[in-house]
């Protein structure tokens, strides 16, 4: 008994207070933040989908799990109650028990009947293809931080639904050609519109809440779908919303590719004599910069590993690339300054005129 009682004083006793382990569901520490939360359910969420895993009894009840795992630890409220009396109490204050589909659809879009569409399925040869309705591109603007890091980005979506109304509507219109009899031996053949009856629909906006998930290093352009998520069809299902990835200029940094261009502006003496200094990267830690040696005006140099992360395999890092911009004093030097300082430089005077933007 007294064993019982100081393993519950050491680990969280989440079977004791009833239900489900959340954070286990997860794979995530009970320390973990939201943004570490929603990384771990969009991946796992894409990996037990029921369209992925057909007939999977035990991928469908893991992806519900998820769902409900997700819905409380990323409320605080929630999680509050959850982490001081687990799921029974959750119960207790009539919270949970939302829809995993309703959680997967704000991360991915909400499917409009054709989820497995987004799994690489389709529609199948043969078949008549459904009406649908226009994509919608929208530029998502994101800071050079959020593309080093990786961030989620939470958007509200206003669009129309089709509601049920009262009546009948015409519906699946076409044309058709119509042969008529004119007289004996006498035919004539005409275009004519012919529709089905169907249940009238009204349109109706509604909000709904979309985690964009900002890939750490993803490119400027790339885009994120969101499945019917775009312009409905009346008579067939929804386009898709792509936002578009749209970089915003930084005041330090300069993105190519992976790499990272800056400029520093150092003085004359620095640049005689050396000089040490720490450069702040996109995440907060500091970049050191060292020279001992003369350091002329327009120099780059290289540091290997302190660019951005590559998209597809975030273990390849970019390199940063700094060039000094030499500031000159603007000040008069008397006679006998320029005289030590030319003592001290040894230099003989050099006046090469040349193509400089052939070189």
């Amino acid at each position: 008994m007294k064993l019982s009682v100081l393993l519950c004083l050491l680990v969280p006793c989440l079977e004791v207070l009833g239900g489900r382990d959340f954070y286990e569901i997860l794979g995530v520490d009970r320390s973990a933040n939201t943004k570490q939360i929603k990384k771990a359910y969009r991946k796992l969420a894409i990996q037990y989908h029921p369209d992925k895993n057909p007939g999977n009894p035990e991928a469908e009840e893991k992806f519900k799990d998820l769902g409900a795992a997700y819905e409380v630890l990323s409320d605080e409220e929630q999680r509050k109650i959850y982490d001081d009396h687990g799921e029974e109490g959750l119960k207790e204050h009539g919270r949970g028990g939302g829809n995993p589909g309703d959680v997967f659809s704000s991360f991915f879009g909400g499917f409009g009947g054709g989820g497995f569409q987004f799994f690489g399925g389709g529609q199948q040869g043969g078949k008549a293809e459904t009406p649908r309705g226009a994509d919608v591109v929208i530029d998502l603007e994101v800071t050079l931080e959020e593309m080093y890091e990786g961030e989620f980005v939470e958007v509200t979506r206003s669009k129309p639904v089709p509601k049920k109304a009262p009546g009948t509507r015409q519906c699946n219109c076409r044309t058709e050609m119509k042969t008529q009899q004119m007289g004996p031996g006498q035919f004539q053949m005409f275009q004519e519109q012919v529709c089905d009856k169907c249940p009238n629909v009204k349109m109706v906006n509604e909000e709904k809440k979309l985690e964009v998930e900002i890939e750490s290093g993803v490119n400027h352009g790339h885009e994120y779908r969101f499945v019917a998520e775009g312009e409905p069809h009346i008579d067939g299902e929804p386009g898709d919303l792509i936002f578009k990835v749209h970089e915003l200029k930084h005041k330090v940094f300069e993105r190519r590719g992976d790499d990272l261009y800056t400029n520093v502006t150092i003085s004359l003496q620095e640049s005689l004599n050396g000089f040490a200094f720490d450069i702040t990267h996109l995440d907060g830690h500091k970049v050191k910069v060292e020279r001992t040696v003369v350091t002329r005006h327009g120099l780059r140099i290289r540091k290997k590993g302190e660019g951005m992360p590559n998209h597809d395999n975030n273990r390849v890092v970019g390199a940063l690339f700094i060039t000094f911009d030499v500031k000159f004093p603007e000040m008069s030097l008397s006679e006998e300054q320029k005289a030590t300082i030319a003592s001290v430089l040894e230099q003989e005077p050099v006046q090469n005129v040349y193509n400089g933007l052939q070189v």
